[in-house]
Order: C-alpha cells, then structure tokens, then sequence
C-alpha cells in the first residue's frame, strides 16, 4: 500500500479554506444566526468568495482545476493564458440538530454555486449554477450513529475521528475548489453505520453510490455500447451491479495539549460489462486500502500522511482521469492498478495567519490489449496524450484572517500558487512528454458568524 506523508503544521482551526462557517466545537450553536424552534436549532452559515485565478495555460476547467486533461504545449489552448474572476465558490450551509427521546438528530446541508454552467456564462448576467455539494441526516443513539444521504466519501481521508463534517475532513487548504491531484475525495450518496466503542476508536461501514468509470483516456473496443462504462458523460445513464462497499476504522489518542490521527480504510468494488452477440456477462471485483495519520507534534503543527492504493479504484483519486478498468476484444474487463500520495505542511504561524505547502502525485500502471482487427486499445495505448502514466503537484499558500467577530463574522485574504505537471504513458512523435501549468488563486472572503 502505498503510504502519503503530509507534514501539516497548525492545529487546524475554522479559519481554513473550506471550513469557517462549520459550528464551533462542542456542537453548540453560537452564531447570532440560529434559530430556536422548539427543541430543534437552526444554524445557518456560509461565505462569500472573491476569487480571482491566473493560469498559464488554458485548462477550460473553470474554477476548479481538471488535473488530468491539462493541454499539451503544442495545442491552442497550451500556448493560452487563462485569467478569470468568480464568486462561484461562495457557499451556504444550515445545519438541524434536535432530540428523539434519549437519540441525537442532526442534519447538515451544504451548497455553493459551481453547478453545470448554462451557455454565455460570463458574457453578461454571471448567473452561476447553484449545487448541492452535502445533504445528509443523522440519527446518534450512545455510540452508535446512522447517516444517509450525500455527504464526503467514507474513502476521504479524516482529521478528526470519522466524522462526516467538512470541517473535520481532510481535503487541503487550498482555494481551489479541485483541492490536490492525488487526493482521494469525492461527495457521494450513501448509508453509513458507525460506531464509537471508546472516545479515542471509531469504526464505520458505508455503502456508497458506485460508478465504473473508465474516463476519456481509455480506448474502447470497436462496437463496444459505451453506455456499459462512464466515459465521462453529465447524465446518470450507466448501470452498476452493485454499491461500492467501504470499511474504515480510525484512532484519535491526546498526548496532553496535542490531538493524534490515524485512520485505515478498505475498499471493495463490483463492475459487470455484457457481450450482446456472444450472450456472456463479465463481472469484476475491485478492491483498494487507504492509510492515513495526522500528527501534531505542538498544538501549532500538524503532520499529516495518507497513501492510497487499488485495483479498480481510479475513480476515487478524483479529478485526474484514472480508469477504474478497461474493456477487451470480447467484452470481458481488466483492472487498472492506481495509487496515489501527498505530502504537505501546514503551520500556525500566528494567531491570524496560516502558512501550507503540499506535494502530492498520482500513478497508473498501463493495461493494454488489442482488439479483433489487431490495433491496441485500453489503457496507456501508443500515441494516446490523454491515458496518465503520472500527475504531480506542487502547492503552497497563505492564509491571513483580518478580524473575527462572533457577532458579524469575518474576513480573510487567501492566496495559493500551484504547478502541476501531467506525463501521459506515449505521446505521438513530435509532441512535448508531458504538460504543465502554473496557478495562482486570490481569494477575499467574508464568512458569516
């Protein structure tokens, strides 16, 4: 299994990126903005972004950074820069607690406004899409806790215990809404049974949305119905035969002022693909583990490492067009073996100020065969730009707060410098090895209390 060591400086606080309109600590509201209905609470929350972005090439991604398809240097778009202004990360949230007898009620809801863009966007009113991004309820009884609904993936590394909350997420502090290659994360509905047999141990089991997605950087076989895998298509016209299925346990020991991290995470995955002429069905089971650990050697620092490694898991290292498998001459399926790290710092360098630097990368290995005419399809075939042996990147950012106000919120200033670098397995003769860019993200925001 491969093993990702994040260096993480600073005790992670609410001013981080994603997360500083979550409640407090302690799961009391205290916000000016909640509301009292009976025995339930309402907390509303949220942000407004400010973002503006500076690439060196145009990755007609948006906001949010595709890492796997970044344009050769011998396209258009690799010789374009790319500026852009967007308020589209802006974001609202309410969260619901209340009791059932002696049971816990708690709903969250998250969204922002980076749903699919309608035609002309930018020309003239900006009107950006809103998006759920979480929507989940759950039921606490003693140490026991059920969720259903959309809420981050199970296989989505942890700071705090098991914790479905996005402030107790690990996802980077990085402005874009992408976060970094390599990191395993994705939102996804699903059912999650967790238990916490002491305070310092949990376990959970989770059944999750599945998707046996093989991307663009896979070459089919002629006659193939397409519709059988995920090519990356917007609607949900593919079948799956059965839900990706995730166990995961976490340790959250306290070394006097200091909070340690160490979670493990199994997953396990099922795909069906069916040959019409030869009446045959073809399954496969995929299979994948996580290890991830946070460590805080002062109260001001945090060390953080995850590695991920699978059989049939590509979609799961989100955002750079890895295939969870590929598809032979006779229908019959062959898993893509992928695995991914990241090794970052974050430091608390004062009260106001926090300071992270990331280094992440993901692999693939190739997994290629030939249809019946004898040319190669699959994964990693010869002259394919878009089939990625490798993606890395290289991160660094500031985060500065200007003043918080339990009364009227806050404000920060936000700035993130990024280079990523892709390296398909074969490119045609003539063409760069691989592709590059360079980003800078600056990002005011103002969040609620």
């Amino acid at each position: 299994m491969l093993v990702l060591f994040s260096v993480a400086a600073a005790a992670q606080t609410r001013t981080t990126a994603d997360s500083s309109s979550q409640q407090p600590p302690g799961g009391v509201p205290s916000s000016p903005l909640t509301i009292h209905i009976g025995d339930a609470d309402l907390l509303f929350g949220g942000f407004i972004d400010a973002t503006a972005i500076r690439r060196t090439v145009n990755t007609g991604s948006g906001l949010g950074t595709s890492f796997g398809t970044i344009p050769m240097g011998n396209t258009v778009a690799g010789h374009m820069n790319d500026t852009q202004f967007s308020s589209q990360n802006s974001r609202l949230s309410l969260q619901a607690t209340g009791k059932a007898g002696t049971a816990d009620l708690k709903g969250s809801l998250e969204v922002d406004f980076l749903g699919n863009a309608p035609n002309g966007l930018n020309v003239t009113s900006n009107s950006n899409t809103l998006r759920m991004r979480v929507f989940w309820g759950q039921y606490r009884q003693g140490g026991f806790e059920f969720l259903a609904g959309q809420s981050w993936s199970l296989m989505t590394p942890n700071r705090t215990g098991l914790s479905p909350e996005t402030a107790d997420v690990f996802f980077s502090q990085t402005v874009d809404p992408n976060y970094q290659v390599g990191l395993t994360w994705g939102r996804t509905m699903q059912f999650r049974l967790t238990t916490h047999p002491r305070d310092s141990f949990t376990a959970a089991v989770a059944i999750e949305n599945p998707d046996q997605y093989v991307g663009s950087g896979v070459r089919l076989p002629a006659g193939f119905p397409s519709g059988e895998v995920d090519t990356g298509a917007s609607v949900n016209d593919v079948p799956n035969p059965f839900p990706d299925i995730i166990g995961k346990i976490a340790f959250d020991p306290k070394i006097g002022r200091t909070h340690q991290h160490i979670d493990a995470a199994v997953l396990v995955r099922n795909f069906k693909t069916y040959n019409l002429g030869s009446e045959t069905a073809f399954n496969k089971t995929g299979i994948g583990g996580e290890l991830n650990a946070v460590i805080e050697p002062t109260p001001s620092i945090r060390l953080v490492a995850s590695g991920f490694y699978s059989s049939g898991g590509g979609r799961y290292i989100a955002n750079a067009n890895l295939p969870d498998l590929i598809v032979n001459h006779d229908a019959s399926m062959t898993l893509v073996t992928t695995w991914s790290s990241l090794f970052g710092t974050e430091l608390q360098a004062g009260s106001k100020t926090n300071v992270y630097a990331y280094y992440s990368a993901t692999h693939a290995d190739p997994a290629v065969t030939t249809d019946v005419d004898g040319s190669a399809i699959g994964f990693g075939v010869p002259g394919s730009t878009t089939a990625n042996e490798q993606i890395a990147e290289v991160t660094a950012g500031v985060t500065q707060t200007f003043f918080r106000d339990p009364k009227i919120g806050g404000i920060q200033f936000m700035a993130q410098y990024s280079h990523v670098r892709r390296t398909p397995f074969s490119v045609p003769s003539g063409t760069p090895a691989d592709a590059s860019v360079n980003m800078l993200y600056f990002n005011v925001r103002y969040f609620l209390p």
